[in-house]
């Protein structure tokens, strides 16, 4: 068993495959082919990386710890785990939606938690990674909810109450942010540039990746080095519509990047 381990170790530490990066998967139970599409993707894909950086809101929602042995989350938790135990090493950074996974579920998944934001150096490039709804600025009355509930007594507060009534409040924030959202224009669901060029500096980072805001692309910036700037978004995953979407961000050994769709295929 250990000198298989330690083969899986060295295969990764060869392979061409640096990292991928993916966010906003948004699995819940009622969405099934969702949740198999991106089980293929662990299986298929993310066991052939070294790293995996999974970005934020992959779960719909994430009532606490205690919520794991739920049958769709421990589905998920031990295909995570079973990536890591190939010798991926898997990295989270918390999204808006799930925010509350901690120490046990980390434990369970074989994930390292990140902070939020978080800069890594991959094939000699600064990249800083961020669930991306922090840059958020203009919602202001999102970034008010935000700051509320990442604060560790209210954490606290909640996760003491019961998993069944934690599961109705949720609801409820959900169904209020689903009648939020209405109202806002998507000029204030963006992120803003301000915060975005704050990042870049604080970090002393080339590259950015993010999700939160459903909006695939790769955005370029100058810089005051003249190093060009790249910040990539990576898309949200929905394949119980008709038109199936996903995929993820690769980092390949020599540097590159590469976006692929949920098929596999690469755009």
């Amino acid at each position: 068993m250990h000198s298989s381990n330690v083969n899986d170790a060295e295969k990764k530490a060869q392979s061409n495959l640096v990292a991928l990066f993916v966010s906003d998967v948004h699995l819940q139970a009622a969405m099934p082919r969702t949740t198999q599409a991106f089980l293929d993707f662990l299986r298929l894909h993310a066991v052939k990386a070294r790293q995996l950086y999974l970005l934020g809101d992959m779960f719909e929602y994430w009532a606490g710890d205690d919520d794991i042995s739920a049958p769709h989350n421990k589905r998920i938790v031990d295909a995570i785990r079973a990536v890591s135990d190939s010798g991926v090493a898997v990295f989270w950074i918390a999204g808006n939606r799930d925010f509350l996974a901690g120490a046990d579920f980390a434990e369970a998944a074989g994930a390292s938690m990140l902070p939020d934001p978080s800069v890594v150096t991959l094939c000699d490039q600064r990249i800083v990674l961020t669930h991306g709804d922090a840059q958020c600025t203009d919602d202001l009355g999102y970034m008010a909810f935000r700051a509320q509930v990442r604060r560790k007594e209210w954490q606290e507060e909640f996760l003491a109450r019961p998993l069944a009534q934690r599961k109705t409040i949720i609801e409820g924030l959900r169904q209020g942010s689903r009648e939020a959202q209405r109202n806002k224009s998507y000029e204030i669901m963006d992120t803003n540039p301000a915060a975005i060029a704050a990042l870049f500096d604080s970090s002393g980072a080339a590259v950015m990746i993010h999700g939160h805001t459903h909006r695939p692309r790769m955005h370029e910036y100058p810089s005051a080095t003249g190093e060009k700037r790249r910040r990539y978004v990576l898309t949200d995953w929905d394949c119980d519509d008709e038109q199936a979407r996903g995929g993820w961000l690769a980092i390949d050994a020599d540097g590159a990047f590469r976006q692929f769709g949920v098929d596999g295929v690469e755009c």
